[in-house]
């Protein structure tokens, strides 16, 4: 049994029952006949036998009555954590995937993004994705918004209302030759994005953070980049970028920053490379390039579905994890058409696979392994994992409450019904009701 006498809170919510969820030792453990307190603040503060419901109870002051049974088909899992995701391209999920990457930002995504200077066509799509997303089992979000401060903020406020972890973005970007009124200039983009990152933090959202967003190289001038990093650095912030999607796009930034080594040692050159950096993708980097993320702490958001669907390249994942560097999955919406962290699940399991096809010695990814990088590794790539991500004393209660045998459910459960459906609790409070899976 585990426990903490820290926490001065009482008990909220006691729950019996299985509990599944990986380790930084191992991929899956399952907790059989757990019983698991939550305290008035939604974090977790005992992981007990289900035996010692007696002793338990009274240590704890909580009714051994009160505790919440699962049943013999449910299990809790944590939360879903998606690394990289683009709340401002939801409107378009599923359409508009005929070109590849930069050729598809100019045609469809900078025109769209353009948009969300209109503050209610912003809360209609930015409502329906922190919606979505929560019903889909994502408890943590790490979004791109717009270069729209008060259409960022808005997202902000929205995630919190909604419930859910979320770090919130506003996008940088001071180059942009193809839609020339969506960009900013470096001035502009610096001190909007001070004024965002201020607002964010003086609205004290107990789980809405900001993280600084240069888009990407290509559409960020060496000026602000600079900038960028400053800002990152003396704030302490969280950083989001992409990398290395395309090799068109790696080609581009070469030719953009001739006097840097790599994609990577732009970023790194300008202080965007830290234990709080994530960059979305990330396909075709060079060992040399992951050496240099690993010794600064950044991680890799992977993006199957986007990788894809965009034929930008496909990840060997393998080869990021045997660099010891951090790694999460995302859905990158719109790049990626489904909103669902189940989805990026099946998409990285089939992109490790097409790599076995094309190398038979190709040491394949275990379903295991990619349930821990949707949670407690996504966690670790967003450097949140002492918060989040599995089930551990003192970690805030996100978690999904997972039945196997609800009627009507997406699956056939043979012999036992036609379940699953879904239950999602962030910090300990339930945010969206049973629901089917995704």
């Amino acid at each position: 049994m585990t426990s903490s006498n820290e926490s001065a809170a009482g008990i909220a919510h006691v729950y019996r029952g299985t509990f599944v969820h990986a380790t930084y030792h191992t991929a899956v453990e399952i907790l059989e006949d757990r019983l698991l307190g939550v305290d008035t603040e939604g974090k977790i503060a005992f992981i007990g036998s289900g035996k010692e419901v007696d002793h338990l109870s009274q240590k704890w002051g909580f009714e051994a009555f009160a505790v919440t049974q699962l049943g013999q088909h449910e299990f809790f899992m944590p939360g879903m954590v998606d690394t990289h995701i683009h709340a401002s391209q939801y409107s378009y999920a599923g359409t508009a995937l005929d070109l590849p990457l930069l050729q598809w930002l100019n045609m469809y995504t900078f025109p769209v993004e353009a948009c969300y200077k209109d503050l209610e066509f912003a809360r209609n799509v930015y409502t329906h994705v922190v919606k979505r997303t929560l019903r889909n089992g994502t408890t943590t979000a790490c979004y791109f918004a717009t270069i729209h401060t008060d259409a960022s903020l808005l997202l902000g406020q929205i995630a919190n209302d909604f419930g859910q972890r979320a770090l919130v973005g506003k996008v940088c970007m001071d180059t942009n030759n193809f839609i020339p009124h969506y960009k900013e200039t470096p001035e502009e983009s610096e001190g909007e994005t001070k004024r965002f990152i201020g607002e964010l933090l003086k609205k004290k959202y107990p789980l809405v953070r900001p993280v600084v967003t240069p888009r990407f190289a290509p559409s960020c001038s060496a000026a602000l980049l600079g900038h960028l990093g400053e800002i990152a650095q003396n704030n302490d912030l969280h950083i989001q970028s992409h990398i290395s999607e395309t090799k068109e796009e790696v080609k581009l930034v070469k030719e953009l920053f001739p006097d840097y080594d790599s994609y990577t040692d732009v970023y790194h050159r300008h202080n965007l490379l830290t234990d709080k950096t994530v960059m979305a993708h990330g396909c075709h980097l060079t060992d040399g390039e992951l050496k240099l993320f690993r010794e600064t702490g950044a991680s890799i958001a992977h993006c199957p579905n986007s990788n894809i669907s965009l034929c930008s390249g496909m990840l060997d994942v393998r080869r990021v994890l045997n660099h010891k560097v951090k790694l999460g999955l995302g859905t990158d919406v719109a790049g990626g058409y489904s909103p669902s962290m189940l989805d990026a699940v099946r998409r990285t399991m089939d992109t490790s696979k097409a790599l076995t096809i094309q190398d038979t010695q190709y040491n394949t990814l275990t379903f295991e392994e990619v349930f821990r990088l949707a949670t407690l590794g996504g966690s670790q790539a967003l450097s949140l994992d002492e918060n989040t991500g599995n089930f551990e004393v003192g970690k805030d209660f996100d978690a999904l409450r997972v039945n196997t045998d609800a009627a009507g459910g997406p699956i056939d459960l043979i012999n036992h019904g036609e379940g699953p459906k879904v239950e999602v609790y962030v910090a300990g409070k339930r945010v969206v009701p049973f629901v089917e899976g995704p």
